[in-house]
């Protein structure tokens, strides 16, 4: 028997929130190789490198250096970069048979607010982050058509995520969090998120993935649960109507598809559990 040759993966964007839930999902099952704008990864020295948005001849050289099966891209940095960063990118990978995971956003439909979104609803935005968004996802459709799989998502908590630091140091200081008590919105755990995407890339499923919680709460009840357990003070919140308006308002992602299996989905409650643990 010869040896199993393991996938090679490059993590663009490895030492972020998400970027570090999938080195550590991913670190038995696939080679892995990250990038970093300032803080060093946990992946070994000579697996990672620093890369900064602008640089497109490094991205190419560490691109032809480990040519990756699989590129997964949580990159953050300036849009105009950004977009022109990822042309190069597919561009660099129509050479080969390489895939594209890309990291999206709920942002795309915050045009219409009106309802939660499916995979197959036309994306609409409003907000400058949403529309580049729609930018690159199509953008990198157009260059690696079936290669490319859009994984949107909606807000990412963990344990070590800047929300749920915020909540900590506010209820510390006794300062005011300022929640929608009529805007639904979905949540995802980083862990969670880290399986999601494994179970998709290991079974070869394409095209558009909405993932998130799958039940509804608004960002104030999901708030008020959370401060309730670590805190007396309910009065930390203050309950703001979004836009102004009495109307409920969905910035919400919602999936029509059955590919993802029910055990590797999770509700509200369920993040909120495992953040209080």
């Amino acid at each position: 028997m010869g040896e199993i040759v393991m996938q090679k993966i490059l993590i663009l964007g490895a030492s972020g929130l998400v970027g570090k839930a999938l080195i550590d999902e991913f670190t038995n099952e696939f080679a892995l190789y990250g990038t970093y704008f300032s803080s060093l990864t946990s992946l070994p020295n000579d697996k990672q490198f620093q890369l900064e948005v602008k640089q497109i001849d490094k991205l190419k050289e560490i691109i032809s250096t480990i040519k990756p099966d699989i590129v997964i891209s949580c990159l953050r940095g300036e849009f105009d970069q950004q977009l022109r960063f990822h042309k190069e990118l597919a561009k660099e990978l129509q050479k080969n048979s390489s895939r594209v995971y890309y990291f999206s956003t709920t942002n795309v439909f915050d045009g219409d607010l009106s309802r939660s979104h499916t995979e197959t609803d036309i994306p609409t935005a409003e907000s400058d982050y949403g529309k580049f968004k729609i930018n690159c996802e199509n953008m990198l459709k157009e260059i690696l058509d079936e290669r490319v799989v859009i994984i949107r998502i909606p807000a990412i908590w963990g344990k070590n995520s800047p929300r749920w630091s915020l909540i900590k140091e506010s209820i510390k200081n006794n300062t005011v969090i300022d929640v929608y008590s009529n805007l639904v919105c979905n949540n995802l755990l980083d862990v969670q998120l880290a399986k999601q995407l494994r179970f998709i890339i290991e079974n070869d499923l394409k095209g558009i993935f909405h993932l998130g919680s799958v039940d509804m709460m608004t960002q104030g009840q999901f708030f008020e649960q959370i401060v309730s357990k670590l805190a007396n003070e309910k009065s930390l919140l203050r309950n703001r109507l979004y836009q102004d308006k009495v109307d409920t308002f969905y910035f919400r992602l919602n999936s029509n598809r059955v590919d993802i299996p029910s055990s590797l989905q999770c509700t509200n409650q369920e993040i909120i559990s495992y953040l209080l643990e």
